[in-house]
This record gives structure tokens, C-alpha cells and sequence, in this order.
């Protein structure tokens, strides 16, 4: 009887000290299609940026100022485009980083809706959009905008779920 509480007792510490470092999370909405989609099981890595900063191309889950249905803070899933120092634009459809008109593979469609005028990305913040451009609420938005990099709650580095889907994400 003593080892099976031992045995629980460490099961329950493992779990404990994993969950500080991974958040598991479930894909509610399109707006990053196809990268991920609708019910998708992900996970989070929430030490990331404890230990590195965030750079262009990561998929980041956020607090948002929205809230649910049910009252709780919205969190959003999108893809860092922009960085701190970093200037974007948005024009005729294209999206513009430091110059240059940027590649971007994961996106549904080439074409990106909106107008941005060049900014350069303050300190602190991130310019974030979902990969399904046309079905994105993000930092085109004034409900978004800008994104502070203290309300991120993690990385998406690995899908659980669909299993035909399982591995690290990109």
C-alpha cells in the first residue's frame, strides 16, 4: 500500500511540475487555418519567453481585452508577423516587413485583406495576424491591435489531436 502512494504521490508531482511548463490548449476558432484548425489540441509552452524572445513566424496564444460568451477573458491563437523595431505595412494586398514584401506560406490565401499604414513596432508589443487572413480578427483591428508581449500565455509548439496531424507545429 505504501508504494502506490509513493507511486501517486510522484505521478502527481511529475504532472504538477510539467504543467509549469506546458499549457495544453483547444483550438476554438479559423482564424489559423490551415495551419490549425477548429478542435485541434495543441500545446503551449509557457516558459518560452522567459527564456528567449519572441520572433517572427511563432504561433503565440494571448489575453485579449474580448471576452467569451460565458464572461471569461478571450484568449487568441495567432501568428507573430512584426516584432519590436520591426516595420510592417499592409498594401494592394501585401504584407510588408522592413521593406520587403514578406513570404508567407502558411497563409490561406495570398492575398491580405486591410490596409496598415508603415509603423514601426514599439518596444513590448507584437503585431500578430491569423493565417486565414480573410477570417481573422487580429492586430488590423483596433479591438487587437498591437499586442503586448506580457499578455502572451505561450507558444503553439506541438498538435496532440487530430493524430493524423500529430507533431510540432511550424
Amino acid at each position: 500500500m505504501r508504494e502506490w502512494i509513493r507511486d501517486i504521490l510522484i505521478a502527481v508531482v511529475i504532472a504538477v511540475a510539467i504543467m509549469q511548463f506546458i499549457k495544453p490548449t483547444i483550438v476554438k476558432e479559423h482564424s489559423m487555418e490551415p495551419t490549425l484548425f477548429e478542435n485541434n489540441y495543441i500545446f503551449l509552452s509557457k516558459q518560452q519567453y522567459t527564456f528567449g524572445d519572441v520572433k517572427n513566424g511563432q504561433i503565440i496564444v494571448f489575453r485579449s481585452n474580448m471576452e467569451t460568451a460565458d464572461g471569461d477573458e478571450k484568449l487568441l491563437i495567432k501568428r507573430v508577423i512584426a516584432v519590436p523595431g520591426d516595420t510592417l505595412s499592409i498594401t494592394d494586398g501585401v504584407v510588408y516587413l522592413n521593406g520587403e514584401a514578406a513570404a508567407e506560406p502558411y497563409t490561406k490565401e495570398a492575398f491580405t485583406m486591410g490596409h496598415v499604414d508603415e509603423m514601426e513596432i514599439p518596444e513590448g508589443r507584437v503585431f500578430v495576424m491569423g493565417d486565414n487572413r480573410q477570417n481573422s480578427l487580429d492586430s488590423r483591428n483596433n479591438e487587437v491591435g498591437l499586442v503586448p508581449i506580457d499578455q502572451i500565455v505561450g507558444m503553439a509548439i506541438f498538435r496532440v489531436f487530430p493524430f493524423t496531424e500529430f507533431g510540432r507545429l511550424k
